[in-house]
């Protein structure tokens, strides 16, 4: 049984790992205001989420994406 199978990854990229936290943060702070009902903080939560994505799409055309020129990849032992 070959290993190889062409898994594209799981997004380990600087790109995908920026992306996903910065949009964390803004979900978990947006979940905060919520809570403590501050609406317009969740708005500027959701424009964080937002951020973040446009962030990962920036970061990836900038080659720091998966199959990008700046990345290099993690052997997994």
């Amino acid at each position: 049984m070959s290993t190889q199978h062409g898994d594209p990854g799981h997004g380990e990229s600087p790109a995908a790992w920026t992306a996903v936290v910065v949009m964390l943060l803004g979900i978990a702070a947006g979940a905060v205001f919520f809570f403590l009902d501050m609406p317009v903080m969740v708005f500027v939560c959701a424009g964080v989420v937002v951020v973040g994505i446009l962030l990962g799409f920036i970061l990836s055309k900038a080659g720091y994406g998966v199959n990008g020129p700046k990345f290099t990849p993690k052997t997994h032992d």
